[in-house]
């Protein structure tokens, strides 16, 4: 495999596609989300929270019913104009079968 090397004040860096960095650096035995879906959640250009759940084929109703949690306080959750509660994290990680700390 060939990755480019970067000098950025005078130290090297190497440039690894995404895929690739995620597989060196994580232990997918534990999750059963398909690569490109943690690759989207380590780009964290999106909700980690949104993309499971979209990932899952849930709407923001639907996964608010499933868990008991308001649907206005998910998408607050989603949009990150709330943290939202250890209690409500691992509800929602509970429900969409993943571990917290994907979420988190």
């Amino acid at each position: 495999m060939k990755y480019d090397l970067l000098h950025i004040q005078g130290k090297p860096y190497v440039l690894v596609p995404l895929h690739d960095y995620r597989t060196m650096t994580s232990d997918q035995s534990d999750t059963d989300l398909p690569p490109e879906i943690l690759d989207q959640l380590m780009a964290r250009q999106d909700s980690p929270l949104k993309i499971i759940r979209k990932h899952r084929g849930l709407t923001q109703k639907e996964l608010a019913d499933l868990t008991g949690i308001s649907r206005p306080y998910l998408t607050e959750i989603e949009t990150g104009k709330k943290d939202g509660s250890i209690r409500a994290m691992k509800t929602l990680a509970d429900a969409l079968r993943v571990d917290l700390g994907l979420l988190v």
